[in-house]
């Protein structure tokens, strides 16, 4: 069977990846494949092989001689990967960083920022894909070599401003149409002259309105399909996309439809469509064949126009970066398609944390996993191989979601009340032998298992409630055990075998460099799993890992990680000086070392020496927030509070998702000095 093994490797020179393994063509570790540099500008390197039946595998890196000068580091891979379908595998990737002894190991510098906060001179009040070509230029001119974006999945349930958070799509497949560049469109490469007033005022705010993007950017796509739709549905090229991606393109279409036509995503309200039928669907798309077509001609475009920018980065030597969300929306085309995959009656959140004392909500559906398993993850692998046409590497959402995910009731705002799933609840005879009872209620210390009704759940917030408080002292200690055995000790077998049932069948149906967003409360076995299949942890500053420690140190972050000065959720530099002042002040003597008192605004010197530092950490990414490098340069700095930089509040479930930024990217990549600057960092972090 043939299979594509690549890898990332800085392996120039002297020194180039091979591949060694058991059995006949690997001549039982004694023959070398080379893999050959992929051509596409990136170091990535590539081997195509036919190799029959199961074997084990390693990276190894090979001298001029072809001598091996040294092995990649763990357990051997194996392949097929355990729980997998090697026959529905035509084309089997492999993607991972070698960590090879005595070289020094590939390590790159890259940017954060979503796409609908790009801004461009032809923008139209939303970033769209075609700004990832100027974001390209900047990144690789400031020596940058990986961007990274926010998930890009059609979010269109209402069209208001409750459709801009961007992890929840109504399609884990389909694209967004309003990062389309409408221009493209239309046979002239322009827009209709009444629509470049409506773009210029949308342009010009400091925000996303969402509602007003919606509503002019569907008007004016309606408008370019009934221009040139009929032409481009009959292109060869469209034909072969249909047939390619008819799984999932043929149901969004339908849905699509559907929403429109009952004014509602909730597919539970449309009547005789509120079950999917793949019969009624089909006649559905042949009764309306134009309206099926609009929505097909805009996924086209979407594909063909992502595509051309992925390939324009490649050739500055910038990679893409993807975010696969943990979750997809409760009313979406998956949850329509494939009920048996998903627990409607529940919701995914997290735990009281960091981000918000109460827990947080996020309203889509937890997943059916033994209904997963019976094919083989099919629905996973499908939606990774749709990521892989445009992105080099990807943050796994959540990542603490494939060992257990917090779950709470569907449509209750506080996660307080929630559980982990799957579990080991206590029986009611577990707990008369501890001294305690269930004693349920909503003062009590335990909540009951949904689906094993007569075991409990302690509470997450148990020690916090006056019931707690009311226990004699021998019988709070003896909760306080159970408690702490509970949350840290007593699931990490179970919860690492599931991993393992799940996390290595999916990350083998990708060529994908994979990342891991591990934050939170995160169980021991976490970082075992990650570290065993090579998936990147990431490390946060001010949100460090070891119990008792006020921040991370750079310096002794571990190779296969992500270094970020902040992320999506977090407040940026800026802000958190100015929220945090305390911690800040903190960090400050503590951290940086200094004396007196932490200035009461974060000075661009601080913000440069706190970005050095990142940038010299040994991990193998080092990801800023875009609006951590302008805290660089006081030049750059937007006006107003830095709170307005934040991208996402965590805290706040009906947070609207509409930062911007303040400056075109044709004028940010124009400024030589602040490129040069940021250029000669990267370079003395040796990236």
């Amino acid at each position: 069977m043939k299979m594509i093994f690549t890898c990332f490797a800085d392996a120039d020179g002297a020194l180039r990846p091979a591949l060694a393994g058991s059995g006949p063509v690997f001549a039982d570790w004694q023959r070398f494949l080379p893999l050959e540099p992929a051509g596409d500008g990136t170091c990535r390197w590539r081997l195509e092989v036919d190799v029959p039946g199961p074997f084990e595998y390693k990276f190894v890196l090979l001298d001029e001689s072809g001598a091996v000068r040294s092995w990649e580091e763990g357990f051997n891979q194996v392949w097929p990967t355990p729980g997998t379908d090697p026959g529905a595998a035509r084309t089997w990737h492999v993607t991972r960083i070698p960590r090879f002894q005595g070289q020094a190991p590939l390590r790159m510098a890259g940017v954060a920022v979503p796409v609908f906060s790009l801004r461009s001179r032809a923008g139209f009040g939303i970033g769209e894909f075609a700004d990832l070509k100027p974001l390209s230029d900047w990144a690789a001119r400031s020596g940058l070599r990986v961007v990274q974006v926010l998930p890009v999945n059609d979010t269109s349930a209402t069209f208001t401003r409750a459709d801009s958070y961007p992890y929840s799509a109504v399609s884990a497949f389909a694209l967004h149409p309003f990062y389309i560049h409408l221009q493209d469109l239309f046979p002239s490469g322009a827009l209709p002259p009444e629509a470049e007033a409506v773009r210029a005022s949308l342009e010009a705010l400091p925000a996303v309105d969402y509602e007003q993007v919606a509503r002019e950017k569907m008007r004016l796509l309606r408008a370019a399909y009934a221009v040139a739709g009929e032409e481009t549905l009959s292109r060869p090229d469209f034909q072969r996309f249909l047939a390619q991606n008819a799984s999932w393109l043929r149901p969004y279409a339908a849905f699509c439809l559907l929403r429109d036509r009952f004014g509602t995503a909730d597919f539970t309200r449309w009547e005789d469509f509120s079950t999917y039928d793949a019969e009624r669907v089909s006649a559905l798309l042949e009764e309306d064949a134009a309206g099926a077509g609009f929505h097909y001609y805009v996924q086209y475009h979407l594909d063909r126009q992502l595509r051309d920018a992925v390939r324009y980065a490649h050739r500055q030597g910038v990679l893409l970066k993807g975010d696969l969300p943990i979750g997809v929306g409760r009313f979406s085309a998956d949850a329509w398609q494939y009920p048996a995959l998903f627990h409607r009656a529940f919701q995914a959140g997290a735990p009281p944390d960091y981000f918000s004392a109460d827990g947080q909500t996020w309203g889509f559906p937890t997943y059916n996993w033994e209904a997963m398993a019976a094919d083989g993850y099919a629905w996973w692998r499908a939606r990774l191989k749709q990521m892989e046409r445009y992105f080099d590497l990807f943050r796994i959402d959540h990542i603490l979601g494939f060992f257990r995910i917090w779950e709470a009731d569907a449509g209750v705002a506080s996660a307080r009340a929630g559980h982990f799933y799957p579990a080991l609840p206590y029986s009611a005879e577990d707990l008369a032998l501890r001294g305690l009872a269930p004693d349920g209620g909503p003062e009590g210390l335990f909540v009951e298992d949904p689906r094993q009704r007569g075991r409990y759940h302690p509470r997450i917030d148990a020690r916090s409630r006056a019931a707690y408080r009311e226990l004699p002292d021998s019988v709070r200690a003896s909760f306080d055990a159970l408690y702490d055995d509970f949350f840290y000790h007593r699931h990490d077998a179970f919860w690492r075998e599931g991993a393992l049932r799940k996390l290595p069948a999916l990350l083998g149906s990708t060529s994908m460099l994979p990342c891991g967003e591990d934050l939170g409360m995160v169980p021991d076995c976490v970082g075992g799993v990650m570290r065993q299949e090579h998936i990147l942890s990431l490390e946060i500053q001010r949100m460090p890992k070891a119990f008792g420690q006020a921040f991370g140190d750079p310096g002794s972050y571990p190779y296969e990680s992500v270094c970020a000065t902040g992320s999506h959720d977090t407040s940026t530099l800026r802000g958190w000086w100015e929220e945090e002042a305390d911690r800040c002040a903190q960090y400050w003597r503590e951290v940086l070392g200094q004396d007196g008192p932490a200035p009461a605004h974060l000075p661009p010197e601080v913000a440069r020496e706190i970005v050095r530092r990142h940038l010299g950490a040994p991990s193998a990414l080092c990801i800023l927030p875009i609006q951590d490098t302008w805290a660089m340069d006081r030049d750059l700095w937007p006006g107003g509070d830095p709170a307005a930089e934040r991208i996402n509040n965590p805290a706040d479930p009906h947070h609207y998702w509409r930062w911007r930024m303040h400056v075109p990217l044709e004028d940010l990549s124009g400024d030589g000095n602040f490129c040069a600057m940021l250029q000669a960092l990267v370079r003395a972090g040796g990236r």
